[in-house]
């Protein structure tokens, strides 16, 4: 898959000598989710803003669909749509004039036949002649997308797109979002709900103190650092785990009625069927059993608690 974005040796240091950004290289590919996460403070904000020809990198260069977003500025730029977390338009604006307004800002001619058709693949087609001030919160939301839209980029990046939205809300942006990509356009998330980029993205990226930790596809993440238990729902009270089991390092649950054993997905052998035969030599019998994948939530939690 070929890259959209591609930011090479970029470092970001402020006048006061903090270092945001140190040697972050990273390649977007056209057409995916790609999900951006780290703690605050981690630089998510500052990488964007470069990217978007907000901020000015000290070092290092980007390309958006390969044009330099500080030689090329206004192509690179045009090629780009950020959907912030906050409306700050004109809150007496309708819904129609505010998005065209953000079209006219990229020096692009009226186009009521494109404007229509973003504003009905939003649900926003009959809000059109609304106010913003009356609208829903998710409403709110769609307009920004909206303006973001409007220019007709490649690319866009949703900086905490569904912060303070209800959960019904967010699965509908979800679907939004989804809608997007389905028609080439490639979107970067930026979120602090973990299970918004495992529900939705293609590849997930991790930044921390400045620096990228981790670029991999979700689906490989969670196959490499994800770990699985299964825990045995026992049919009697268990006061310890026999030393018969010591191998498989269990855990008995406080209650004495559950036994969980931790294992690697990728080790081929995982000794479940040696386990049972030796819950069997040990007399312990269980009635019902289940198993849980590490979520990527917490894989993330490991990540960014590993020392820098």
């Amino acid at each position: 898959m070929p890259t959209v974005i591609s930011v090479s040796g970029l470092d970001k240091v402020y006048a006061s000598g903090f270092q945001a950004l140190k040697n972050i290289n990273l390649d977007i590919r056209r057409g995916e989710i790609f999900a951006l996460l780290g703690p605050n403070g981690a630089g998510k904000t500052t990488l964007i803003s470069i990217i978007c020809g907000l901020v000015n990198p000290s070092a290092g260069t980007v390309r958006a669909d390969g044009h330099d977003i500080i030689r090329e500025y206004r192509l690179a730029r045009s090629k780009i749509g950020l959907v912030p977390q906050e409306l700050t338009t004109d809150a007496f604006e309708s819904v129609w004039d505010t998005v065209s307004f953000s079209r006219g800002l990229f020096g692009k001619p009226p186009d009521p036949a494109h404007i229509e058709k973003v504003l009905r693949a939003l649900s926003l087609w009959n809000k059109k002649d609304n106010k913003l001030i009356t609208l829903s919160g998710g409403m709110k939301r769609r307009v920004l997308i909206a303006k973001a839209l409007s220019h007709e980029p490649q690319i866009l990046f949703l900086d905490e797109p569904t912060a303070g939205v209800d959960v019904s809300l967010r699965k509908e942006m979800w679907q939004v979002v989804r809608s997007l990509r389905d028609t080439g356009v490639t979107i970067i998330l930026t979120t602090h709900y973990i299970e918004e980029a495992e529900e939705m993205a293609d590849r997930i990226g991790v930044i921390n103190n400045g620096e990228i930790i981790l670029v991999e596809d979700k689906k490989e993440l969670m196959r490499k650092l994800g770990k699985k238990q299964l825990m045995l729902h026992l049919a009697e009270t268990l006061h310890a785990v026999p030393s018969l089991l010591d191998r498989y390092q269990l855990e008995l649950s406080a209650e004495g009625k559950e036994l969980i054993y931790t294992y690697d997905t990728q080790r081929q052998n995982n000794d479940i069927t040696a386990l049972f035969h030796d819950l069997a030599e040990a007399g312990i019998r269980f009635n019902d059993l289940q198993t849980k994948q590490t979520s990527l939530e917490e894989i993330f939690v490991k990540l960014v608690r590993k020392p820098s």
